[in-house]
């Protein structure tokens, strides 16, 4: 079965469908919490991923169909720092499968590429995030059956306000 798939670095015309896959994973994550967390535009998420990854601040890499190229999901990465962490770290904000696709091992597969990556880059660890809700205890048993281990805390955020932006400026 999972040779009928591959991981690969994202290219130009793959861009669209990425966009379209993150709306997918942030709908998803607010239906399942009711809250609505995110702000998201497709066009506006598109162009981000090009800047971010053409800036060479963002990696992903995109999960398809080997005879149809269909894409059915995603991983994306960038590098953190932290003295906790002896100094570079990779971060990954998004890993998606597509629900069709699901339980059919493209997520290991996914996290197999983050391993070979954070090596080539040096990385001595890689976290994550989910939510500490009861709907997200599946993501959470994958992550731990794929060698991750609760460190603690929660994910917190707080949006900077635009007026106090102006006020800095």
């Amino acid at each position: 079965m999972l040779s009928n798939f591959r991981i690969r670095s994202i290219q130009k015309n793959d861009y669209d469908e990425l966009a379209i896959m993150v709306g997918e994973l942030l709908h998803e994550i607010m239906k399942k919490t009711t809250v609505n967390s995110f702000n998201y535009n497709q066009l506006e998420t598109k162009n981000r991923a090009k800047t971010l990854v053409n800036e060479g601040k963002y990696w992903v890499f995109i999960a398809e169909e080997i005879d149809s190229t269909t894409k059915i999901g995603f991983v994306s990465l960038y590098e953190s720092y932290a003295l906790y962490s002896e100094g570079a770290y990779g971060t990954m904000p998004e890993l998606y499968v597509r629900p069709d696709w699901r339980s059919k091992s493209l997520g290991k597969l996914l996290l197999d590429e983050v391993r070979i990556f954070s090596m080539h880059k040096k990385w001595h660890r890689v976290e994550v995030t989910t939510p500490s809700l009861p709907e997200f205890d599946r993501t959470l048993n994958f992550y731990q059956n794929n060698g991750f281990e609760i460190t603690g805390g929660r994910k917190l955020k707080t949006d900077i306000n635009p007026a106090i932006k102006e006020y800095i400026e």
